[in-house]
């Protein structure tokens, strides 16, 4: 697999929620600051709804500009079988009843899934429980997290 091409694509999927969180910030703004939104007693709290609504969305817009910033930064580094797992790492797990994942350890945008090469990838970071038991692990090791109570064992079958 590609992996250029990988962080090419995972660029343009979160430049496109970049451009959504743009449009539903400023359809939020739009929406606190019109006229038809001004309360009319203690009780109207629309304008005060939609306010906190274009609060949230303006943080959704920093925490996009800042994934795709830190995206850009990255370089695809290739990893050869006695290199252990690390940020950037393209990692393929087999768990115990042979179900495959794909996964990219990215710096952000944890729990973003997109497909290529008809695989479905889904991006885990160092903060998340996966990623953290993932890292400085080594091809056919297996690393065993606990999720909801139970415990998961998968082997890293590859590393890109």
């Amino acid at each position: 697999m590609d992996k250029r091409s990988l962080l090419k694509h995972i660029l343009d999927e979160l430049e496109a929620l970049y451009r959504g969180a743009v449009d539903a910030e400023r359809q939020a703004y739009h929406t606190a600051t019109h006229d038809e939104n001004v309360a009319e007693n203690k009780y109207d709290t629309l304008g005060l709804e939609a306010s906190y609504l274009a609060h949230g969305q303006a943080q959704r817009v920093a925490e996009c500009r800042a994934d795709l910033a830190i995206y850009k930064k990255l370089t695809a580094t290739e990893y050869s079988r006695n290199m252990p797992v690390a940020t950037g790492a393209l990692l393929t797990l087999t768990d115990e009843q042979g179900s495959v994942l794909h996964l990219f350890l990215g710096p952000a945008a944890g729990g973003l899934k997109l497909t290529f090469d008809q695989r479905e990838i889904m991006v885990i970071t160092p903060a998340a429980p996966l990623g953290q038991a993932l890292l400085g692990h080594y091809i056919d090791d297996e690393v065993e997290i606990s999720i909801g109570g139970q415990k998961r064992a998968y082997e890293i079958t590859a590393i890109a």
